[in-house]
């Protein structure tokens, strides 16, 4: 079966969202950087590079489907960032906003009646679940510990 044009649409876009994501992912790894939270930089990194992985196997399977890829433009990301805690809150509301993108995309293959679809992107809902306990955690954790020792999450998200 096809891609139609709706579901590949969907899917454009959700790679266009996953680019995105990758370059805020960026974007606050630098940050973290420059303000010597070394581990904080490792693990945005990491995700940066694990969106970027999200894209390339949605093109992947466009392309394996007959889908229409067209990379639209990549809009800029934000590029001052404050605390630790902050950011993370940020970055949980991004993963919620990412898991709702991709339950819409479902729900299309599901009135498309595309089950090959609902299978690929199942593996992205099950991620998208852990993407955002990991986040959460991570911004309870920044709680409980206070911003006076974010080096103790630094450390841990360096071992990522």
């Amino acid at each position: 079966m096809i891609l139609n044009r709706k579901l590949s649409d969907a899917l454009n876009e959700q790679i266009n969202m996953e680019m995105w994501s990758s370059n805020l992912y960026l974007s606050m790894s630098i940050h973290f950087t420059q303000i010597g939270l070394d581990g904080f930089a490792h693990w945005t990194l990491k995700q940066s590079q694990e969106e970027l992985e999200h894209a390339y196997k949605m093109i992947d399977y466009s392309i394996k489907r007959g889908g229409q890829v067209t990379i639209g433009v990549i809009n800029s990301v934000p590029t001052a960032w404050g605390e630790p805690l902050e950011i993370f809150q940020h970055i949980y509301e991004h993963e919620v906003h990412v898991s709702g993108s991709i339950d819409k995309i479902v729900d299309i293959a599901s009135e498309e009646k595309d089950k090959a679809t609902q299978d690929f992107l199942w593996g992205f809902v099950r991620e998208q679940v852990e993407e955002e306990a990991t986040a959460k955690n991570i911004v309870e954790k920044l709680k409980l510990y206070g911003e006076h020792h974010a080096v103790l999450m630094d450390h841990r998200l360096g071992k990522r």
